[in-house]
């Protein structure tokens, strides 16, 4: 008989050593309360912060929560009133709201603001071994150094600012083990978006994901970021990756990183956040990273995807062709796009920047690019290293740092009918742009995109 994780001596996961060492309180019903280390809120908080005021209480830890202008911020004239007053308002709230109950906001105008799942890692506030959450989905991109990170609702966001802690349900975990190497032109996007499509959206569904192997140790941090950032697309609670070596290094010298003697410290703790060899997981599966190809939506939802070269499913359903104009059996590659957005939580990192900057260089684009870096930080390395000129050059439209056309809320979007080579996280009816229709890609995959004017092979790009 299996002991089960959380016995003491038992053989455990790293999602059972951060979720046992933050329990504070079992409820009868099974439900456990959780210590929160780390907040983060956006605009989108406001109704939070609305029903924390009408109880007449504060932020009970200020110091471990964060506000972040990112999803309906504009990413041009910043300067000016945003022409939605909508828009503002939400803007506006945010900064009233944190300076109301002394919360560290990364705003309009500062140095280092960018998108909260970008701002949170080059910060230095994600580590290993925390809970993090936000009133944001995409979350789970923080696991990818060794945290357990999640979306939460209005609701619960506001039970954290009250409280910092927040019930949960224990989830199962899966681990996702890839083997080998990803081939050259395949990228983390194409792994995560292959892992969705073979089990589905709702194949994750109660778990939290570990992601382990060969191919993903191999994977630098922006790339387990990612990868760990879709999970949600999976129907995961979260995604996680045990911390090493790349961990450690990326996180040395970040501004809110332990600094000296309390660095190594800290990594002598974090080291000992991994999966004991016996630990067991609820579901397992393997996958062959050299046999990952790189990968391409043909639907309206991340599970439907294929490899560039190939076809839309024949029995693909009838509507979601009719919304995506096409057709049962058709080739992908050749698919002519309209315009390409390269940015988000998921692909607006540094080295995602370099990739898509590495296939234009010397290259002009056949079709509108609109490029948004991540954070105002990635800006600025970005034209620091000469990556903006390649954009600009190129004939790029190189703006500000924000979710941009991830979301569409700050108005930023394709129009009805076009297609679009985004890489971004979801391609829902609408998600850029009423009538939009979006196909996802790695930022490499929407360069080539760019300047072919259609959906395109990078490898074979990359062999001219």
């Amino acid at each position: 008989m299996t002991l089960p994780a959380t016995v003491s001596g038992a053989p455990r996961t790293v999602f059972d050593r951060i979720w046992d060492a933050h329990v504070v309180q079992v409820h009868p019903a099974g439900q456990r309360l959780l210590w929160i280390d780390r907040h983060f809120t956006h605009e989108g908080s406001f109704h939070a912060y609305g029903k924390l005021a009408d109880m007449g209480r504060r932020v009970a830890r200020p110091d471990l929560t964060f506000g972040v202008a990112d999803h309906y911020v504009p990413t041009r004239n910043r300067d000016a009133e945003p022409a939605d007053p909508d828009v503002g308002r939400v803007i506006r709230l945010l900064r009233d709201n944190t300076a109301a109950n002394a919360v560290r906001l990364f705003d309009l105008g500062d140095e280092e603001q960018g998108i909260v799942h970008v701002v949170g890692p080059e910060q230095g506030l994600t580590l290993p071994g925390l809970t993090i959450v936000c009133g944001d989905s995409h979350t789970s991109t923080h696991g990818a150094f060794g945290a357990l990170a999640f979306g939460i609702g209005a609701s619960e966001v506001a039970h954290v600012l009250a409280t910092q802690t927040l019930w949960q349900r224990r989830p199962k975990t899966f681990r996702v083990w890839v083997d080998g190497r990803l081939g050259a032109g395949v990228s983390a996007k194409d792994l995560i978006l292959h892992l969705i499509s073979v089990i589905g959206t709702d194949g994750a569904t109660g778990h939290v994901i570990e992601y382990a192997g060969p191919a993903i140790r191999a994977l630098g941090m922006e790339a387990r970021m990612t990868v760990c950032n879709m999970s949600i697309e999976a129907g995961a609670r979260a995604g996680m990756i045990a911390p090493d070596e790349t961990t450690f290094a990326w996180l040395k010298g970040r501004p809110a990183a332990p600094a000296g003697a309390l660095f190594d410290r800290a990594v002598a703790h974090w080291s000992a956040l991994r999966s004991d060899d016996e630990a067991m997981f609820d579901r397992e599966i393997v996958i062959d990273g050299s046999a990952v190809a790189p990968v391409v939506t043909w639907g309206t939802a991340p599970e439907e995807a294929v490899a560039i070269d190939g076809h839309v499913p024949r029995d693909a359903d009838p509507a979601t062709l009719d919304y995506m104009g096409l057709v049962p059996g058709q080739k992908l590659e050749g698919l002519p796009v309209d315009r390409v957005f390269i940015g988000s939580c998921t692909n607006g990192r540094i080295e995602d920047l370099r990739a898509a900057a590495a296939l234009l260089k010397g290259r002009r684009l056949t079709v509108p690019m609109l490029v948004s870096p991540g954070s105002t930080r990635v800006k600025r390395q970005a034209e620091a290293e000469g990556l903006a000129r390649i954009f600009v050059e190129a004939g790029a439209d190189w703006v500000e740092s924000g979710c941009s056309m991830c979301v569409g809320m700050n108005g930023d979007l394709a129009a009805p009918g076009e297609r679009v080579a985004s890489t971004t996280n979801r391609n829902f009816r609408g998600r850029q742009g009423p009538g939009a229709r979006t196909h996802l890609m790695s930022p490499a995959m929407a360069a080539v995109a760019g300047v072919t004017g259609r959906l395109a092979d990078i490898r074979r790009l990359m062999e001219g």
